[in-house]
């Protein structure tokens, strides 16, 4: 039940705590956006906070846990506890739609419509800079693992993409 209107007054306080702790690999871009956190529970004087990687092995994991802890620890939280999940995986279909327009903002482009492949994910990435759609891939690896390196043909200018998975 994920962030469901159902929750009791401590849990959504929480998860507002929560939507000030960021990817430490894209700093403008919270955990919940970016559909990392995934669910808050309260029982008794624990709260278990359960997150999941953007990729099985993500080195920012261990950050966004201690940063979690730091957060609710700050603002008098003291027993907390996180669990990762790695089932379900992380989809980009997770990301929020004030997600995307952050990654846009921090010139990377955000996913296109998952499920294509090749030149037909190539033809729906739009330069985060000026919106051409004419794009070269230039590696499929970018600054972090979860994104490739493209150049827009229009302002020749490289950028992330936020791979679909």
């Amino acid at each position: 039940m994920l962030f469901s209107e159902q929750r009791k007054p401590c849990e959504k306080a929480i998860i507002r705590l929560l939507e000030r702790v960021c990817d430490p690999e894209i700093p403008t871009l919270s955990i919940k956006d970016l559909g990392v956190l995934r669910d808050v529970y309260v029982k008794n004087d624990q709260i278990e906070v359960v997150i999941t990687p953007t990729y099985s092995g993500c080195p920012a994991m261990t950050v966004i846990e201690a940063d979690i802890v730091e957060c609710l620890r700050s603002n008098g939280y003291g027993n907390v506890v996180v669990t990762t999940l790695l089932a379900p995986a992380w989809t980009t279909d997770w990301l929020s739609s004030k997600g995307r327009e952050t990654l846009k903002e921090a010139g990377i482009a955000p996913p296109s419509a998952c499920g294509n492949t090749g030149a037909t994910v190539k033809k729906n990435i739009e330069c985060p800079l000026c919106s051409s759609k004419s794009v070269a891939l230039l590696s499929e690896f970018g600054t972090t693992a979860c994104k490739s390196l493209y150049r827009c043909n229009k302002c020749l200018e490289p950028f992330d993409y936020f791979k679909c998975h």
